[in-house]
C-alpha cells in the first residue's frame, strides 16, 4: 500500500544524503488538520545543530507575499489607492528616467503606481551586472551595505533614494521582471502607516497570527535557532555563505527592513500566514484581511505581453500578481496542483504552495544560494496532492 509520508522521507533524505542541501524540512497542512511534517539534516553543520521544526531560517523573496499583505491592508482602509504614483508617498521617485540602449537615459511615459510595484512591472531592478541600471543599481546597495559595516544607519528611506535615483530598464508597465519593487512597497508602508515597516508588520500582522518568531531580525536569545545557508562550491561541496545577497540583515540593529528579502521565520509561522491566505483572510476566528481582498491578490494580473519576460522555471505555466505566482496551465507548469493555487520561493530554495480550491498549505524549507525551485520541490508537491483524495477517505 502507499505510504505518502514514506514518500516524503525519501525525497527529503536523499537531499540531505547526496549533498544537495545540509539540512530541509516540510510541512503540509490539508483543512486545517497536519497531514506531514519532517525535517532531516542540519540547520548548522559546522555547529552540529540539527534542522528542527522551530528553526529560523531566512525568507528571501518569501517576504514578497507578506508585503504584499500589508500594501492590501492598507488599500481596504483607504489609507492608500492602487493607482497612486509612487512619488505620492515617496517624493525621491518623481521623474525618474528610463534606460534605452543607445540613447541612455530618456524620460517615463509616466509614473510608477503601487499596482505597477505590486506585479513587478514597474522597471525597477535588482543589482545585475548584465545591465547598466543593474549595474548602476550594485554600486548604490554596495555603498549602502558598507555604511553598514562602518557602523553607519542606513536606513529603509536611505535605500528608498538610492533605488530611485538609478534609471529604470524600461518603461512603467512594458514588461515584467524582478527587481526591489517589493522593497519600494516596504518603504510606502512606512510612509503611509507613520510606522518602521517592522512595526507595522508585527501589530498588523505577526501577532494577531501567532507568529512570534517572524521578523527583520533575530533576538540574541534565539541565535542558536538560526539556520546557515550555504554557497556551492565549484567542487560541489556546501560551505558557509559569507557577504550580502540584496543589502539584507538580521542583526537586532537592522535599519534596512527589507519588504522584498528581509524577514526570518519558522514552518509553523509561515503556514500561520499561509493558512489565513487560503481561508479568505481568517485566522484562528480573526479576519487579518477580507475575503476579496485576498482573492484579488490571488490572480493573475500580467498582460500577455508583459508575461512574455516572466520566464523563469518557478513561473512555467503560472501567471503572476502581488508578488505571487498563480496557477493558470498545469501542463506547462508540469503539475496536478489546482488551477488557481498560489504561492512563492525564495532565493535559498524556501517554497510555498497556497491552494484555496483543496484547503492545502504545503512549505518546504532549505538554506542553499541561488536554488530558487528545485526539482525535489515539484516532486514533494505531486506527491501532496496525489494523496488528497486518499485525505479524503481517512
Amino acid at each position: 500500500m502507499y505510504n505518502y509520508r514514506e514518500t516524503m522521507d525519501r525525497l527529503i533524505r536523499q537531499e540531505v544524503e547526496e549533498g544537495r542541501v545540509k539540512g530541509a524540512s516540510a510541512l503540509v497542512l490539508h483543512r486545517g488538520q497536519e497531514i506531514y511534517y519532517n525535517a532531516f539534516g542540519y540547520a548548522d553543520a559546522e555547529r552540529g545543530i540539527p534542522m528542527e521544526r522551530d528553526t529560523i531560517i531566512r525568507l528571501y523573496s518569501m517576504t514578497k507575499p507578506v508585503t504584499a499583505a500589508a500594501v492590501m491592508l492598507l488599500a481596504e482602509r483607504g489609507d492608500l489607492d492602487l493607482w497612486d504614483p509612487v512619488s505620492r508617498y515617496l517624493p525621491c521617485f518623481a521623474g525618474q528616467k528610463v534606460w534605452q540602449e543607445g540613447k541612455g537615459e530618456v524620460e517615463a511615459l509616466r509614473e510608477n503606481t503601487i499596482f505597477d510595484l505590486l506585479n513587478m512591472t514597474s522597471g525597477i531592478t535588482y543589482p545585475d551586472e548584465g545591465t547598466i541600471p543593474g549595474q548602476r543599481m550594485k554600486e548604490k546597495v554596495d555603498a549602502l551595505v558598507r555604511r553598514r559595516e562602518q557602523g553607519e544607519r542606513a536606513d529603509t528611506q536611505d535605500y528608498m533614494a538610492a533605488i530611485a535615483s538609478v534609471p529604470l530598464c524600461f518603461q512603467p508597465g512594458e514588461k515584467w521582471m524582478y527587481g526591489y519593487s517589493a522593497d519600494v512597497l516596504g518603504g510606502i508602508v512606512e510612509k503611509v502607516s507613520g510606522r518602521t515597516f517592522g512595526q507595522f508588520l508585527q501589530e498588523e500582522l505577526f501577532t494577531p497570527l501567532d507568529m512570534p518568531d517572524t521578523g527583520f531580525f533575530v533576538p540574541g536569545d534565539k541565535l542558536y535557532r538560526l539556520a546557515c545557508h550555504y554557497d556551492q562550491a565549484e567542487d560541489g561541496r556546501l560551505i558557509p555563505h559569507i557577504g550580502n545577497h540584496l543589502g539584507e540583515y538580521w542583526g537586532e540593529d537592522v535599519a534596512f527592513e527589507s519588504g522584498g528579502a528581509g524577514l526570518v521565520s519558522t514552518l509553523d509561522d509561515y503556514s500561520h500566514f499561509a493558512s489565513m491566505m487560503i481561508h479568505g483572510g481568517s485566522y484562528a476566528g480573526r479576519q487579518i484581511l477580507g475575503r476579496k481582498t485576498v482573492a484579488f491578490m490571488a490572480q493573475n494580473r500580467l498582460t500577455r505581453e508583459q508575461a512574455v519576460t516572466a520566464d523563469g522555471d518557478g513561473l512555467r505555466g503560472y501567471g503572476y500578481g502581488c508578488f505571487m505566482r498563480v496557477l493558470t496551465d498545469q501542463g506547462a507548469a508540469g503539475t496536478i496542483a489546482s488551477l488557481g493555487e498560489f504561492g512563492w520561493e525564495g532565493w535559498t530554495g524556501n517554497y510555498v504552495t497556497m491552494d484555496p480550491t483543496e484547503d492545502l498549505v504545503f512549505l518546504y524549507f532549505m538554506q542553499r544560494c541561488g536554488a530558487s525551485v528545485t526539482p525535489v520541490v515539484r516532486k514533494l508537491r505531486m506527491a501532496t496532492y496525489g494523496v488528497l483524495e486518499e485525505c479524503r477517505c481517512c
